[in-house]
């Protein structure tokens, strides 16, 4: 099932999300209904917040982007009570453009390390601690981020912050356009 993704401005977005036990209800079916929505609006990344549940889930779909990044041809995953452990900050830091599904119509240069230490359980609840790097790093960063209560817009400069305040304030409004569902903060 396409679930609506919450857009800037619904407070389910800047809360920290809580670790989910191991029998959480219908947990598959959940992570299904993330990669189908994903699909549907032609991402890379979805975090549970962004669907209106604050509890830490992350799906992640690179195989979309396997023309320019062979590397990660049929690269699919989720991720249950995801945590960033460490940053590695003798990596490089790049600066790339980062836009996200829950505020449409913008996207901004962000600064991120390209490598970082995650601990997670996958699907079968089989549990992880691992050393992620390259693009991959930058997407688990931007959806971890989520799980934090943050956004990539609060990782801009306060210069670009103020520039785009008229536009964030519009997503609030429910004055954007996108091809997917979404349930807007607008009353």
């Amino acid at each position: 099932m396409i679930l609506p993704i919450y857009t800037y401005g619904q407070p389910v977005l800047r809360k920290v999300a809580q670790d989910i036990p191991a029998d959480y209800p219908d947990l598959k079916q959940f992570i299904a209904d993330m990669y189908e929505t994903l699909e549907a609006s032609s991402g890379v990344g979805l975090a549970a917040p962004q669907v209106g549940k604050s509890i830490r889930v992350v799906v992640i779909d690179l195989d979309v982007l396997k023309e320019d990044l062979p590397e990660y041809a049929g690269y699919r995953h989720a991720f249950i009570n995801a945590h960033i452990v460490e940053v590695d900050t003798k990596s490089k830091r790049e600066t790339m453009e980062e836009g996200c599904l829950s505020i449409p119509g913008l996207s901004e240069n962000v600064t991120r390390y390209s490598r970082i230490h995650v601990q997670y359980l996958d699907e079968e609840l089989q549990p992880h601690d691992e050393w992620v790097e390259g693009y991959l790093a930058r997407v688990m960063q931007h959806e971890f981020d989520h799980l934090e209560g943050t956004m990539y817009v609060d990782r801009v400069t306060p210069l670009r912050k103020q520039l785009i305040r008229n536009k964030l304030r519009g997503i609030m409004q429910g004055k954007f356009h996108c091809n997917y569902r979404v349930k807007s903060s607008r009353k």
